[in-house]
């Protein structure tokens, strides 16, 4: 079966889900970076992290006011990676992908009752650290070598632009992959 990578990036207000909430998703298929998905979720709670908030620039407040009721906002992305899979497999794909991972698991299972990608994913600091030869420190994103920055794109903590910058990433270092092949 044919396998889709799906560059996936959040923002939350603090570390685990459940605790904290999801407050925005993005995601961008790898093969189409025009090919994107981004949704803003209310709050499940009142829970957050202070510096979390001072990251993403907004307040559980405006979440509350602009975002979709969870289960909408799950079932609007579960359609969006149905589209770019395209029968194909969806595979998700994410930069510290345990952070990213758990939060959109725990909210497809926790609203829709599955989650289309399975039970796992990619993460690139792991596949960098593989490809390099580096160690977990050094897979730090301002350290990862320019020669994987295929472009120049900003990381402002919005979940569509960092997944749009993760998608070229993970594209340029499977270049470099399946040329050292």
């Amino acid at each position: 079966m044919k396998e889709t990578y799906v560059s996936v990036d959040i923002e939350a207000a603090g570390p685990v889900p459940a605790t904290y909430s999801m407050l925005s998703l993005g995601a961008t298929a790898i093969h189409d970076t025009k090919a994107t998905f981004y949704v803003e979720l209310q709050p499940i709670n009142e829970n957050c992290v202070p510096e979390a908030m001072r990251v993403i620039g907004r307040t559980l407040q405006d979440f509350r006011r602009t975002g979709r009721e969870p289960r909408e906002a799950m079932i609007l992305f579960r359609d969006w990676i149905s589209s770019v899979a395209n029968e194909g497999k969806p595979v998700f794909v994410g930069f510290n992908a345990a952070f990213d991972w758990a939060f959109v698991n725990f909210y497809f299972h926790h609203y829709l009752g599955e989650n289309p990608f399975g039970i796992g994913g990619i993460d690139i600091k792991s596949y960098y650290m593989g490809l390099s030869g580096c160690t977990w420190e050094d897979t730090r994103s301002s350290r990862i070598a320019a020669e994987f920055k295929g472009s120049s794109l900003p990381h402002t903590h919005n979940a569509l632009d960092d997944a749009t910058e993760q998608a070229e990433l993970f594209r340029q270092m499977r270049k470099k992959s399946e040329a050292s092949a």
